[in-house]
């Protein structure tokens, strides 16, 4: 009885010491994203990039709590703080667009929780510490495209764009840039994102007799206005950004589209890269990947910037993980600390350098120009 009683107080013992052990350790990540409303042509598409991650990082277990911001700040804000306090989440994702993801900014500062913007999100100076952007900065993209009118004789266009934080930036960075160069931005029409027609904005740049116009939308809605200044009669060149490269802009576009120009990251035509840059392979399986499991032709810049997540998170998380374990806010810091100082990390859209002061980490060779031939992407000259 005694023999029976020591044995069973034993198993009890063991039972407990597994059952309060060290559990398996698992990185939680928060997802918030424009699943719905005017920016869900962004938002849809990066979370399709997230299917090709495996199902750890470093040996570690990845747990994705996904939510939908509906294209609204206040959504995203409240979405980051439940991602944060709540869930306790080792990092967050996004948002895919950029008002959104400057309110989720906020709230990773306040939180000391790392950021991957999946968005060109700017914050005022002493702001988004916390912060690490996925896409290109505007000047980035804004620099292609004015190389691109100066190498082309473009000496003026007008500018058709949203009237958010978006299209703040990128009229901020084009007016910089365009002065530099000589060339003379003629008129800045805006509009909003939900808005169904833009023929008043559209008569307006046509009006000032520019060598271009330029579109500043984003996903399936680059299509309307672009459509509109080509029906209206307009003959000079049309240029999109980075925003618009994805097929939504030829499926919709159709012919009016055909010849225009569209600055984008290297996944988008990973074809075009020189054998030996540091891209191309990663992009190439990237498209292949993706192709296979979405079909030929779905290949866009903002998946890709999921699946980029994923390979940044591959080289920082084993340096976060030599001072810390996940789900600590120790590991957080730890993870901040690692992505500024790493390093260079290739990535399909080109190579990341985050600094301390630098939380856009790409240079200005992570873009390249796109025409439109024929119904597909092709490298423009």
């Amino acid at each position: 009885m005694k023999r029976m009683l020591k044995g069973t107080l034993l198993a009890t013992a063991l039972g407990m010491a597994l059952a309060t052990g060290p559990a398996l350790a698992e990185i939680k990540i928060g997802v918030v994203l424009s699943l719905t409303g005017p920016a869900s042509g962004l938002g849809i598409p990066v979370n399709t990039g997230f299917a090709l991650w495996p199902d750890n990082i470093a040996g570690e277990k990845i747990n994705f709590i996904t939510l939908d911001d509906g294209s609204d700040p206040a959504k995203a804000q409240k979405n980051a703080e439940k991602l944060i306090t709540e869930d306790k989440v080792d990092l967050i994702i996004g948002s895919s667009t950029t008002t959104p993801a400057i309110a989720m900014g906020e709230v990773a500062a306040a939180g000391k929780t790392v950021q991957l913007a999946a968005a060109p999100a700017e914050f005022p100076e002493g702001k988004g510490s916390w912060t690490f952007r996925l896409p290109q900065s505007t000047s980035v993209m804004a620099g292609g495209v004015i190389e691109h009118m100066k190498a082309n004789g473009v000496k003026s266009f007008a500018f058709i764009g949203y009237n958010d934080a978006y299209g703040d930036l990128w009229l901020r960075d084009l007016s910089r840039l365009a002065e530099q160069a000589g060339i003379k931005i003629t008129t800045a029409e805006r509009y909003a994102r939900a808005d169904t027609s833009v023929t008043a904005q559209a008569l307006k740049a046509i009006g000032t007799k520019p060598d271009a116009i330029l579109i500043v939308a984003s996903g399936s809605g680059a299509a309307m206005p672009h459509t509109t200044v080509v029906d209206r009669g307009f003959k000079g060149k049309v240029y999109q950004t980075h925003s618009a490269a994805s097929r939504d802009l030829i499926r919709l576009g159709g012919k009016a589209v055909e010849g225009s120009f569209v600055v984008s990251g290297l996944a988008v035509l990973p074809e075009g890269l020189p054998a030996d840059h540091p891209s191309k392979k990663l992009a190439t399986d990237f498209v292949n990947a993706y192709e296979a499991k979405n079909g030929p032709g779905t290949r866009n810049q903002f998946a890709a910037h999921a699946y980029d997540a994923y390979l940044v998170l591959d080289k920082v998380v084993p340096v976060a993980m030599k001072k810390a374990k996940p789900g600590t806010p120790e590991f957080r810091t730890a993870l901040k600390d690692a992505l500024e100082n790493y390093g260079s990390i290739p990535v399909t859209q080109g190579v990341l350098t985050y600094t301390k002061n630098d939380h856009f980490g790409f240079d200005d060779k992570a873009q390249m120009m796109l025409t439109i031939k024929d119904g597909a992407y092709a490298a423009a000259k």
